[in-house]
């Protein structure tokens, strides 16, 4: 596994970050020249650079989003002990990653051409850099994956549909490896998109005091960026080449609210829930933890609140995006990697800034102010998305 995130890039630095209650919300004063954006915070990577090593060829055809999750890759490749080995090259490897769009920046000359009518600044990767499989089309070519490849374009759960698809591509014997996850690179449009519905937070004078998931007093989500990686390996092959495995995915559930773009539904999101403990053959009890999507917006916390409690009732979750803002496209793949690593260490991070739950939210039990020791062998991580779509991750510790 590998990761970029608002909090760090190493998980000693990130489970610092979680154990001490540090944001990763900025404000960005450049924002405030956008005449009508309210909201002026966002949580980025400013620590994110190219690696020199990186062949310009290889690179040209990248937005920032590409190279997010290029490196992301690249740092769960070598984690793996795969990054050199002859059988990612082979057809054994395939690729399931996602992110909201491609990079924003590369759509400017297109959108100048239509109102210009000239192809000036067009060249012959800006496409290549916007098309919504950039992530996917980039990796397979950047690593020389020769395995099937599928996109996950669909907004929030992106990278948990990465994950899940990996899962399912190996479960089925099509795959005996795959490279899967989702990234998102900052944008303002995405931030504005989220402004016009209301549903941004404006606490632009205290950065660290939002986004509040599940809090009485949230007011929105904060757009993030970053990307997490995960190397999925069929588990007879990962235990003969001495693989070291942090853990087991044992179950994925996804469906669509078929009712509205924009509002969820609790009915969909349970069954999505349920549709991953039926994969796992498990009953909710055995689920520990749960890592919520929770994006501190008034209509997704209720009726994630309700979905969840509904499946499990006082079921110990919490959510990272307190920390890390909404990461969109990379959510589902950070939030996973980091739902791991808290298993192992059986210590998991509290929702930031939730100091009263709202009463409209189900009477889960939110892990706050200080994180809390949980034993447990089942995980579950969720999130939910624009156009009705319900993702549902289950894993599992990893027990010789």
């Amino acid at each position: 596994m590998g990761g970029i995130t608002p909090i760090g890039d190493q998980w000693e630095d990130i489970a610092s970050a979680l154990h001490q209650g540090a944001s990763g919300v900025q404000r960005l004063s450049e924002w405030s020249e956008y005449e009508g954006l309210h909201t002026n915070l966002a949580a980025w990577c400013p620590h994110f650079s190219v690696p020199s090593s990186y062949d310009r060829k290889k690179t040209r055809s990248m937005g920032r989003v590409a190279l997010l999750a290029t490196r992301a890759s690249e740092v769960a490749l070598i984690d793996a002990g795969l990054l050199d080995c002859e059988e990612i090259h082979d057809g054994r490897m395939g690729v399931a990653y996602g992110s909201s769009s491609g990079s924003p920046d590369a759509i400017i000359p297109h959108a100048r051409m239509a109102m210009e009518k000239s192809v000036k600044g067009i060249t012959a990767t800006s496409f290549i850099q916007m098309m919504s499989h950039t992530c996917a089309a980039n990796l397979a070519l950047f690593f020389g994956l020769r395995g099937r490849v599928i996109p996950t374009c669909s907004a929030c759960t992106s990278g948990s549909q990465g994950v899940g698809y990996a899962y399912e591509a190996i479960k089925f014997g099509r795959q005996k490896l795959m490279l899967a996850g989702g990234a998102e690179e900052l944008s303002v449009s995405v931030a504005a998109v989220f402004d016009t519905m209301y549903a941004t937070s404006t606490k632009n004078d205290a950065p660290a005091t939002t986004p509040r998931p599940f809090d009485k007093d949230r007011d929105g989500l904060v757009i993030g960026e970053g990307a997490a990686s995960l190397v999925l390996e069929e588990l007879d092959h990962a235990v003969a080449r001495g693989a070291h495995i942090y853990a087991e995915v044992v179950g994925f559930g996804t469906n669509s609210d078929g009712a509205h773009v924009t509002n969820p539904l609790a009915e969909t999101m349970q069954r999505a829930m349920e549709g991953a403990l039926l994969d796992a053959g498990i009953t909710p009890e055995k689920v520990g933890y749960v890592n919520a999507h929770g994006t501190a917006t008034e209509v997704g916390d209720i009726a994630e609140s309700h979905a969840t409690y509904n499946l499990f009732g006082r079921k110990p979750i919490s959510s990272l995006k307190s920390y890390i803002g909404h990461t969109m496209g990379a959510a589902g793949a950070i939030e996973a990697w980091l739902t791991v690593r808290m298993m192992l260490e059986d210590l998991y991070a509290p929702t930031l800034n939730l100091n009263e739950v709202d009463e409209r939210c189900a009477p889960l039990d939110y892990i706050c102010g200080a994180p809390r020791r949980i034993d447990t062998d089942y995980v579950m991580s969720n999130n939910f998305a624009f156009g009705g779509i319900n993702t549902s991750l289950i894993f599992r510790r990893w027990r010789p």
